[in-house]
């Protein structure tokens, strides 16, 4: 049944993100940037509603106060990354919109990253890493100074259910530069949409976040040594079968 079940969500997947595209073309150019992202999310809750009740994945969020006592404030939110999951959820679980730092690549997939390309996102080219730095540095206080919050991936790729990769410190600069809060966010999706994998695990995904962190006249080094060690000791308290305890 996993395998039908999760053939049924990839052929819905297809098809209402490429109707959806379709229908973001025709009322885009009639709306602000801002509305645009709120008529994306409709897309994001068809698409976290849809796994529910195809896959039998469902989800909760604790510590949301976190982030509603935080909404006139610039804020970068640093989130684990184990799946396509909270890539796609994030939109329409937040209140405040959301300026994704994303690989340039994703914005020649057909239909989605067409979508994409009509939200005033982040978009760098990983290949030359320094004006990669440049682009999120100057883009990512534009948008910050615009209202917007700015989400970041700091292990920068996926990683396996289980697995702690290095954080990378460029959010945290970031942050740093611009004086931005961080709020840190912690979840298991990847035990139900595993990286890279076509099949869906029904189970029930925790998304944890943490209390805001000032970053003002700290060291980066420091901010996402923080950052790090919240996330990981709260993915240990969200799935302690997947990760060794903490001693």
């Amino acid at each position: 049944m996993i395998y039908i079940r999760s053939g049924a969500f990839f052929v819905f997947l297809i098809v209402f993100t490429t109707f959806y595209a379709l229908s973001c073309f025709i009322v885009n150019p009639f709306l602000s940037i801002s509305a645009r992202y709120n008529y994306v999310r409709g897309w994001s809750f068809g698409i976290i509603k849809a796994l529910q009740w195809i896959c039998g994945v469902t989800y909760s969020i604790q510590g949301m106060g976190h982030v509603t006592s935080m909404m006139n404030e610039p804020v970068i939110l640093m989130s684990k990354h184990q799946s396509a999951w909270e890539t796609i959820a994030y939109i329409s679980l937040f209140p405040k919109q959301l300026c994704y730092v994303f690989k340039k690549e994703l914005l020649m997939i057909p239909f989605f990253g067409w979508a994409m390309a009509m939200l005033r996102m982040i978009h760098i080219d990983r290949a030359q890493r320094d004006k990669a730095s440049m682009a999120v540095a100057l883009q990512g206080k534009q948008r910050l100074s615009e209202g917007c919050w700015i989400i970041i991936y700091p292990e920068g790729t996926r990683a396996p259910v289980g697995q702690q990769i290095p954080y990378r410190k460029g959010g945290a600069r970031l942050a740093v530069d611009t004086g931005a809060f961080v709020i840190p966010i912690a979840h298991n999706a990847g035990k139900c949409w595993p990286k890279n994998s076509f099949l869906k695990y029904p189970g029930h995904i925790t998304v944890s976040i943490g209390p805001s962190m000032a970053t003002q006249g700290k060291n980066p080094s420091v901010v996402i040594r923080e950052i790090e060690n919240w996330i990981e000791i709260e993915m240990r308290q969200i799935d302690a079968e997947s990760y060794p305890s903490v001693s």
